[in-house]
């Protein structure tokens, strides 16, 4: 009897001891450098961190016996902030892995600080090709869009429905640059003609100088290679001008559903844009959405639902690998299939960039339109492969040819 009592206090005092331990486990903390208060807020900011936080709620909330905890910030969409946030989370506040850095030069920027630190950093926001070509990194994905995908889906579309000359009105950035590129590239191969662009400083309130000369060339499509409150200011003063009714085509080459709901269907209808997601195209989609709206008041825009995929994706792996270690998690993630609402068959290649289906829209009339939010008809679904730049077209380093 004495031999089982002093048993069963051992086995009382082991338990006792493995809970202790786990209490004792620094948490895992995954940290979002966001923007937080400015043009691209509504797009990815407070949801993508409601988004993260939704993941790591519905992970149980821990891994390895460590408590799962999201932190953000804001970059104020300044490429050295966003630096300094990096550096600070990951060498100070115990960061193991960032997320969304909203923004193609913040990326870029706090990218950097993460390859030189091997941390992951999985991109939702950022749209600039070059962060899976000359600024990959065995540790970077990037998750949602890019500006290859939104040029070949929206551009080709347009121009095979005889949409064959272009001017574009481009924010002076890297991401503005590489979509006005990749969209030129796009336009001239099918058969169109760039007439002309102008560039405008980021986070413009007044597009008429820009918008003038647009409609001065003639061009029947005015490509609108920018984001966020750009895009939303230049298609309600090309209203305002008249440049639609005029006969020319405005196409937002990067576009949200937030982004349609400022601009309102009465001046929106007929856009032709390109997304990564959308909260209604099935039961999956509109379940995660139904959640994320008695949150934020809002469906999720494409970034934010793929914030949500992401860090599940990366917790998943963590689980799997039994270790927060960088590589031996990017190699479960990159093996591992992507299946969720988010994407069907999604994977993430040696450049960083998780492959999935693309979507061709077209903004509802009002007429056509059930309520608020329901906004998009959709044409076409492309194939991550169709979609994508190639692995023979990378310059990535990583990408054995």
């Amino acid at each position: 009897m004495k031999r089982i009592l002093s048993g069963m206090v051992a086995a009382v005092f082991a338990l006792g001891a493995s809970a202790a331990q786990a209490q004792d486990k620094p948490p895992l903390k995954l940290g979002g450098i966001l923007d937080m208060s400015s043009l691209y807020a509504d797009i990815t900011g407070p949801g993508s961190e409601t988004a993260a936080k939704m993941a790591a709620e519905d992970f149980g909330g821990e891994v390895l016996g460590r408590k799962i905890q999201i932190i953000a910030a804001d970059h104020l969409n300044k490429a050295d902030l966003a630096a300094n946030i990096a550096r600070d989370m990951l060498d100070n506040q115990g960061v193991e892995m960032l997320f969304d850095v909203a923004a193609s030069a913040t990326a870029l920027a706090a990218g950097e600080i993460a390859k030189a630190r091997n941390k992951i950093v999985i991109l939702n926001g950022p749209g600039s090709i070059r962060l899976t070509n000359e600024a990959c990194g065995p540790y970077t994905v990037h998750y949602v869009f890019d500006t290859f995908a939104q040029a070949n889906v929206t551009g080709l579309a347009a121009v095979k429905s005889g949409l064959d000359t272009w001017f574009f009105l481009t924010a002076d950035y890297a991401f503005g640059q590489d979509l006005e590129k990749d969209t030129s590239n796009v336009v001239t191969k099918t058969g169109g003609k760039v007439l002309g662009n102008v560039r405008h400083p980021l986070n413009s309130s007044d597009f008429s100088s820009f918008l003038l000369q647009a409609q001065a060339s003639k061009a029947k499509v005015i490509g609108l290679a920018n984001a966020g409150g750009d895009t939303v200011n230049a298609i309600k003063q090309s209203a305002e001008f008249g440049i639609m009714k005029g006969g020319q085509k405005i196409s937002p080459l990067l576009a949200f559903v937030t982004d349609i709901d400022s601009i309102g269907l009465e001046t929106a209808q007929g856009l032709l844009l390109a997304e990564a997601f959308y909260w209604d195209l099935n039961d999956d989609t509109r379940a995660f959405a139904k959640r994320f709206q008695e949150r934020v008041k809002r469906p999720p825009t494409s970034a934010q639902a793929g914030v949500y995929s992401s860090v599940t994706h990366y917790l998943k792996a963590v689980k799997a690998a039994g270790t927060t270690d960088s590589a031996a998690v990017m190699k479960v993630m990159k093996e591992t299939p992507i299946n969720d609402f988010f994407a069907k068959g999604g994977r993430i290649r040696e450049d960083g960039r998780m492959v999935h289906d693309m979507y061709l829209f077209e903004v509802k009339k009002p007429s056509e339109s059930k309520g608020r939010w329901d906004d998009y008809k959709l044409l076409a679904t492309v194939s991550g492969n169709e979609a994508f730049q190639s692995l023979e077209q990378s310059r990535c380093p990583l990408v054995k040819k």
